[in-house]
């Protein structure tokens, strides 16, 4: 078991997947600078229900039992005077125990899962780094400054399924695939159904 800090949001991270956050929360920015100086990271947890602020409340927030271990890639001073952080997702991770620090920092004991190791692009699957090259034209994909290895297949199928428009309870059920078939062929039928082919 490893213990880390969780940070629990209203969407789902992914292995290979990115994300911006505003910082503003005390206990969030020294965990951002504790992060910094010791090249660690941090839990992502999807918030299924309510608030995560403790509001005084020693009680953990309504979150899902697996998340992704995240790193922080970038960082910087927002228009608006706030913190600003990209982070990437590197491993799914299920929750053992999780408790509320008196700073009301979420941290829990974890099973972390391994990074995915790299899996050869096939041509089976290339209509998926044709998905993933369309949708880096949009302007949110760009700012976000991603470079994928289109030649790893679990790379490309989770980073597209952090873009795509979807429900993130199913990201989180694609984020538990038992293996990378099938997290394949869940995601050929969620973009069949996107396009209208099913």
């Amino acid at each position: 078991m490893t213990e880390i800090a969780l940070f629990p949001l209203s969407t789902v991270l992914l292995p290979f997947g990115s994300m911006p956050l505003q910082i503003f929360e005390q206990r969030y920015l020294d965990l951002v600078a504790d992060c910094m100086r010791s090249g660690e990271g941090f839990g992502v947890v999807l918030l299924r229900s309510g608030s995560e602020v403790s509001r005084g409340v020693d009680a953990v927030p309504n979150m899902a039992e697996i998340g992704a271990y995240a790193r922080i890639v970038d960082f910087d001073q927002l228009p608006n005077g706030l913190l600003g952080i990209t982070i990437k997702g590197e491993q799914a991770f299920s929750v053992s125990r999780s408790w509320r620090e008196p700073n009301g920092l979420v941290k829990a004991e974890v099973e972390l899962g391994g990074i995915p190791a790299a899996a050869p692009m096939t041509t089976q699957w290339q209509n998926l780094v044709d998905v993933l090259k369309g949708l880096e034209g949009h302007p949110y994909v760009q700012r976000m400054g991603l470079s994928p290895d289109y030649d790893n297949l679990w790379e490309v199928a989770f980073v597209l399924v952090q873009l795509l428009p979807l429900d993130e309870s199913i990201k989180l059920a694609l984020l538990a695939s038992p293996s990378l078939e099938d997290l394949l062929s869940q995601l050929d039928q969620l973009l069949n159904q996107i396009s209208g082919e099913d």
